[in-house]
């Protein structure tokens, strides 16, 4: 059998089942905060089940391909990032060329699908977000991509996931040193924005512009959707914990310490969320583009110098 096949179906599987359980850490957490008592763990599950059973609706005037196709290209791209991090994560030999490459170009996917069923919906506040979620990727991909550079140079400029996990398991976690842990930061920072939760979920403010991109969507597309974001906020902390933190160890109580990785993860975007009001685009703009890539900028020329 296709050892490609067999990891796409299990990092499928295993991406969605991990993704409802980040889920619904979120949501138990957030209404812990909130001094509520919050959903089950399976309460993301229901979601779904609910939303597949429901009526798809088209509105009048749509672009009907783009539409439909919108959420299913978001889903796939996750579905492609999340097979070629189980591949490393099983077996770094497995990697090939350039797969850094690859998965960042595919993690820029979902926010294109979003903007994708915005614009084609022809509604104006589904407009209206999909140019802000336009203008908040120009804003952290920046130093997303600069804090990125941090584990490669690390590696010895090798920009396969293969090469930084085993020069982790060698040297030590990137996150170990200074300039591992200011891109670290930054990943953190960037991907609340890419995850589009508080406080960068500017695209889809419900209190603003009633869900944005997604305020035309209803059964099985919004389900999409919402499945996209769920497996989202498991590959992207899953992505920083391979980059930064050493990746998975299979081995005895390191499948535990692994899990409680990526758990740290979930827990400082829960908290990051829960924790700070919504900014408007243009005070996104300026602190991507200023704040978080000077702190990008410095932790590449601390990984030039050794540190």
């Amino acid at each position: 059998m296709n050892p490609v096949l067999v990891f796409l179906g299990f990092g499928v599987f295993l991406t969605c089942v991990l993704g409802m359980i980040a889920s619904g850490i979120d949501r138990k957490v957030t209404a812990r905060l909130q001094y509520r008592v919050g959903p089950p763990l399976w309460q993301p599950f229901i979601d779904l089940v609910k939303f597949f059973g429901k009526e798809n609706l088209v509105p009048r005037g749509a672009v009907r391909a783009l539409f439909f196709g919108a959420p299913l290209f978001g889903l796939a791209s996750v579905f492609a990032v999340s097979t070629i991090l189980w591949m490393n994560a099983v077996d770094p030999a497995q990697s090939f060329g350039g797969d850094l490459i690859v998965v960042l170009y595919f993690l820029v996917m979902p926010s294109i699908s979003l903007m994708m069923g915005g614009f084609a919906s022809r509604n104006p506040y589904a407009s209206l977000g999909a140019s802000r979620e336009m203008k908040l990727i120009l804003a952290y991909e920046l130093p997303f991509l600069l804090s990125m550079m941090v584990p490669v140079m690390k590696a010895g400029m090798h920009i396969r996931l293969g090469e930084i996990l085993l020069h982790q398991a060698e040297a030590g976690a990137t996150i170990g040193s200074v300039s591992g842990a200011l891109a670290f930061i930054v990943g953190l920072l960037t991907i609340q924005a890419k995850l589009g939760l508080v406080p960068f979920d500017i695209a889809e403010a419900e209190s603003e512009i009633v869900s944005g991109p997604l305020i035309e969507y209803s059964g099985v597309g919004l389900g999409l959707f919402r499945l996209m974001k769920i497996t989202l906020l498991f590959v992207l902390p899953f992505f920083l914990v391979i980059l930064y933190m050493g990746g998975i160890s299979w081995h005895g109580w390191g499948l535990l310490w692994s899990f409680l990785k990526f758990l740290s993860v979930v827990v400082l975007i829960v908290v990051i969320r829960n924790t700070n009001p919504r900014v408007r685009i243009d005070q996104a703009v300026r602190f991507f583009w200023g704040p978080v890539t000077g702190l990008a900028a410095l932790a590449v020329g601390l990984a030039w110098a050794g540190w």
